[in-house]
């Protein structure tokens, strides 16, 4: 089980375990929440043997299980002996922090459901204290933004070759067609010379050798390339040091057959060779009679 990883999340309700399941499950974690400490190990074992499909675990563990929780400690050691290795994250916050949150949503706390608030949060940290004791990693959230505390889980569970699994893709559109909803930049290059006016290249799109020497050839397609590359050089590892998964970027003309198709190839290109995975997709070719 050398490549099977198991982090355990527990803390304070109202910490922010919610929060951190979703930020391990952007990373490619299985998370599961709530789940009976007693049914760890098997779920640990089924994992392990699905042929390498599920590797990355995440569970989220906490008061919520009433007795059960208390056998967390138990079932960590018999983990142990199977040699299972894992990481428990705890999760905490100052009482005034928990106690401001909890009104904020107007929800009971586990611990006191007819009573204070604060009443539960004691009672909470007093059962909690053992697996505190027992935690990898101890997080206080009381003065992080959600980002920040995002940024805090994307450093210790991210290792350099998860980071360079990003997936790119980097679409092509006309916006006579509409701007796709999922980009996440986009780039309008209507600016550029356009083959459409010549009538050797109309029907030819921005994939053929004859397009894509027209629309070089001018100045203006090299500065703009150059300056297109940079920023995108610089955008995307600081997306992937902020935990994206996937990033779209959007290349537009008008009609989505010339220049957005020559744009979007090269940027592809350039981002293949410094290593990213980068896919292709020209969304508005098929609304064009093309010859090729």
């Amino acid at each position: 089980m050398e490549s099977f990883h198991l982090v355990i999340i527990t803390g304070m309700s109202g910490a922010g375990k919610t929060q951190v399941s979703r930020v391990l499950e952007d990373l490619g974690y299985f998370c599961v929440d709530n789940l009976p400490p007693m049914l760890i190990p098997k779920f640990a074992e089924l994992c392990a043997q699905s042929a390498g499909k599920v590797n990355k675990i995440a569970l989220v563990v906490d008061i919520r299980g009433g007795e059960f929780f208390d056998t967390l400690v138990t079932v960590l050691e018999d983990l142990e002996c199977q040699a299972i290795s894992y990481e428990i994250l705890f999760l905490e916050a100052s009482d005034e922090t928990l106690i401001r949150r909890y009104k904020e949503t107007r929800r009971r706390h586990p611990m006191a459901p007819t009573g204070r608030v604060s009443e539960g949060i004691t009672r909470e940290r007093e059962r909690l204290e053992l697996i505190r004791g027992r935690s990898s990693h101890i997080i206080d959230t009381s003065d992080l933004a959600a980002s920040q505390l995002k940024e805090k889980i994307v450093t210790l569970f991210t290792d350099e070759r998860d980071r360079d699994r990003m997936t790119i893709t980097v679409v092509s559109f006309g916006f006579k067609y509409g701007i796709p909803l999922d980009a996440d930049m986009v780039f309008d290059v209507r600016f550029l010379p356009n083959p459409f006016y010549v009538d050797s290249l109309r029907r030819k799109s921005g994939r053929t050798a004859e397009v894509g020497e027209y629309i070089v050839k001018w100045p203006i397609t090299k500065q703009f390339m150059e300056k297109l590359g940079g920023l995108i050089d610089f955008l995307v590892p600081n997306y992937i040091k902020e935990g994206k998964s996937q990033l779209i970027i959007a290349i537009g003309c008008t009609g989505g057959l010339h220049r957005s198709v020559f744009v979007a190839e090269k940027i592809a290109e350039g981002l293949r060779g410094k290593g990213f995975k980068a896919d292709v997709e020209h969304r508005d070719i098929k609304h064009n009679q093309v010859e090729e």
